[in-house]
C-alpha cells in the first residue's frame, strides 16, 4: 500500500498563485455550459498545471449553478450531445469517466477506481467558480485528447444509492487539447 501525502487547502491555494510549475507543464481548458442541443457559450478556463502533488485545476468560471458538484474527466475529446436510451442527452458524447485499468469503480479522488474521478468542485453563490482542486492520482500526460466535465448534482464517490455517485447530468464541460 502506498503513502498518500495530503495537502491543505492553504497548500493548494499556495500554489495556485505560485507559479509552482513551469510554463510547459499546464494547459488551459475553455469550459462551455452544455444541454440536449450541444455545446453553448463560454463559462471561462480551467487551468490544469503539473505539480509534485498530482494535477492541480485552477478555475476561472463564472454563471454556473451555486452549490457542490461533481467534477471529472472524460474519456472523450468531446461535449457534444448524445443519444442514452433513445433521448438526446448533455454531454454524452464525452464517453464515461476516464477508466484506463478498467476498474469499473466509482471510488473518488482517493481510491483506485476511476482514474477521472476527481475532487467535487464548488460554486460560490454569486455562479462563480476560483477555488482550486489537486488529483492526486493524476499527471498532466493523462488529459490530453478527453473532457472535463462539471456534473449538475454532487458527487459521493459511491454507486449507492445512485449510480457514478448521483451526479446526475452534464452542465459544464470542456475539451482537453
Amino acid at each position: 500500500m502506498s503513502r498518500m501525502k495530503w495537502v491543505s487547502l492553504a497548500g493548494i491555494l499556495a500554489l495556485a498563485g505560485s507559479g509552482a510549475a513551469l510554463a510547459d507543464s499546464a494547459v488551459a481548458i475553455e469550459m462551455h455550459q452544455i444541454d440536449a442541443k450541444g455545446v453553448g457559450k463560454v463559462v471561462g478556463t480551467i487551468r490544469a498545471t503539473q505539480t509534485q502533488w498530482g494535477v492541480l485545476f485552477t478555475p476561472d468560471l463564472s454563471g454556473v449553478t451555486p452549490g457542490i458538484h461533481g467534477f471529472h474527466l472524460h474519456e472523450n475529446p468531446s461535449c457534444d450531445a448524445g443519444d442514452k436510451d433513445g433521448t438526446m442527452t448533455a454531454g454524452m458524447a464525452a464517453g464515461g469517466h476516464y477508466d484506463p485499468a478498467k476498474t469499473a469503480k466509482h471510488d473518488g479522488p482517493y481510491a483506485n477506481g476511476h482514474l477521472g474521478d476527481l475532487p467535487p468542485i464548488y460554486v460560490d453563490a454569486d455562479g462563480s467558480i476560483k477555488t482550486p482542486v489537486l488529483a492526486p492520482r493524476l499527471k498532466l500526460a493523462d488529459l490530453k485528447g478527453r473532457s472535463l466535465m462539471i456534473h449538475i448534482h454532487g458527487d459521493n464517490f459511491a454507486d449507492t444509492p445512485e449510480k457514478l455517485g448521483g451526479g446526475g447530468g452534464r452542465m459544464v464541460c470542456g475539451v482537453i487539447p
